[in-house]
């Protein structure tokens, strides 16, 4: 029989939900996993999925099993040939009605007891009557007690739905009205609909520049040894096992090659097709492979190719008729001759990290020792201490931390870049030199701080703790919660020594 994991959500930099559910049957040893933006579409693709392993298990005839096999690892290969033309035939624009869910609460209401009659013998013995009436009355209070609550779980439950719609609402609203944060959020969620198959990264990043109404994309896409290459199975009667054939290694890379220019293509017409404000001139895709470097050994993510394009160029261009190397390299894209080889290039436009809040940083952790106490020091020593530690956490995978310009505003204080393209981007970090109890209102304002500046996540960072409240806040949500022992703990790992006191930070404070 076919089994299932535990249905998983992810969030992107936008905050665009992405649900996985893996799944596998042991007996055909066959395993899966699901993936979409959608969980009703995830769910079903799963049970059908796993419907279809189950009726291969059944059945008595290894031929027919071989021919389900082989007719399916073919129809992987068609849909890598026709990525291009699936992606054309599908309305990329954002459907905010059907974002929205309009359903009614699915638990049924409490159908009221069916009381008992009294007989005649029980209404002339008083205490049988008392009895009687005690037990009636405790079923009718049962019932009210059950109606109560699934009247308030009713209205629960539409609170909620009417406040997730008005939300899908504002956003709606907020992209129309030409906000840049809402279209890069809008820009996300096309590229998060966008249907590809499961072993596609479909990862990236975005940056728009409104005054030149130019998207740059950096796209992850998937390695050559991550591509399908089943192409028949046969039953052996004689050895009562099943034989593979894979396509030839030159079919392998032709294939490819075609995949990444077809990826590439469809990118672009999604974006320009699904914008309804005309916001965008020219986009600029720049396709990334992470792999292994055979010479090295070491993982290397290199870009392979990329192309700029203009709306009104590609508007001009049949997509559903051409060839999409020739089509690519006709708008003037930038790519090896072989992609497969992953030779990396120069993207035709790099993503802009610089920031004019950005100040030059100076060193404070080599000046500690075990007397000092980190929550009495200067609040501007303290914020370019938390950017020299975090700097030592990401330096190391090739990232980078910046201090902001001094302010006290409780914004943003510091800037890390994750270079790594599956789970990096900008991240947020706060800091709180605080001895009081870091409040709710403060990872608040950290949260709606991720979501303005589209970073993938935020640090708060406190020489004191956090209420209940501040916790139960950040939970599911991309926030890191580090409080003082936390801040003892990462200066250890990095070889530094120093105290928190709070009580003696109080008294020299004031």
């Amino acid at each position: 029989m076919s089994s299932q994991g535990k249905l998983r959500v992810t969030y992107s930099s936008r905050g665009t939900p992405r649900y996985e559910l893996e799944i596998w049957h042991s007996g055909l040893k066959e395993r899966h996993v699901v993936k979409g933006t959608n969980k009703v579409d995830v769910l079903s693709r799963a049970q059908t999925k796993m419907a279809h392993w189950d009726r291969s298990a059944t059945r008595i005839d290894n031929k027919q099993q071989a021919a389900d096999r082989t007719a399916e690892a073919q129809g992987e290969l068609r849909d890598l040939e026709t990525i291009l033309i699936q992606g054309i035939e599908h309305n990329s624009a954002v459907d905010w009605e059907s974002l929205k869910n309009f359903s009614d609460y699915e638990e049924s209401q409490p159908k009221p007891p069916v009381l008992p009659k009294m007989d005649f013998i029980t209404k002339l013995i008083p205490a049988w009557r008392k009895n009687f009436e005690d037990r009636v009355a405790k079923q009718v209070g049962r019932f009210r007690e059950k109606l109560v609550q699934w009247e308030n779980q009713k209205d629960q439950y539409i609170k909620e739905r009417d406040k997730a719609n008005e939300l899908i609402e504002k956003k709606k609203e907020a992209y129309l009205s030409g906000d840049v944060n809402s279209f890069i959020d809008y820009c996300d969620m096309v590229l998060s609909s966008s249907q590809y198959p499961d072993f596609f990264p479909q990862t990236y990043e975005l940056e728009y520049r409104p005054e030149g109404k130019l998207l740059v994309i950096n796209y992850q896409l998937p390695a050559p040894a991550e591509m399908p290459t089943l192409e028949e199975v046969k039953f052996i009667q004689t050895r009562n096992e099943f034989g593979e054939k894979h396509i030839s290694q030159i079919k392998q890379n032709k294939l490819y090659d075609d995949l990444l220019y077809q990826v590439a293509l469809r990118t672009l017409h999604e974006l320009f097709n699904a914008d309804k404000v005309d916001a965008l001139i020219s986009i600029v895709f720049n396709g990334f492979v992470r792999s292994v470097d055979p010479a090295t050994g070491h993982e290397v993510n290199a870009c392979v190719l990329t192309i700029q394009a203009n709306k009104d160029e590609l508007a001009q261009i049949n997509l559903s008729n051409v060839d999409p190397k020739a089509c690519f390299k006709s708008l003037k894209g930038v790519g090896s001759s072989k992609l497969h080889s992953l030779t990396p290039i120069a993207p035709l436009i790099l993503m802009n990290k610089e920031d004019s809040r950005f100040v030059a940083s100076y060193g404070v952790a080599d000046q500690l020792d075990e007397s000092v106490n980190i929550a009495a020091m200067d609040w501007e020593d303290f914020e370019h201490l938390i950017r020299e530690l975090f700097e030592k956490e990401f330096v190391g995978a090739g990232g980078e931390v910046k201090v902001t310009q001094a302010s006290r505003d409780g914004g943003v204080d510091a800037v890390a870049f994750d270079p790594d393209p599956i789970r990096g981007g900008k991240i947020i970090i706060q800091a709180k030199r605080y001895t009081n109890t870091v409040g709710v209102s403060a990872v608040r304002d950290l949260y709606g701080t991720v979501v303005n500046e589209g970073a993938i996540k935020g640090i708060l960072v406190t020489t004191a703790d956090y209420g209940p409240d501040a916790y139960n806040f950040a939970r599911e949500k991309p926030i890191t919660l580090m409080n003082g022992n936390n801040l003892l703990f990462l200066l250890q790992k990095h070889g530094y020594k120093a105290k928190i006191d709070v009580k003696e930070a109080k008294k020299l404070l004031s």
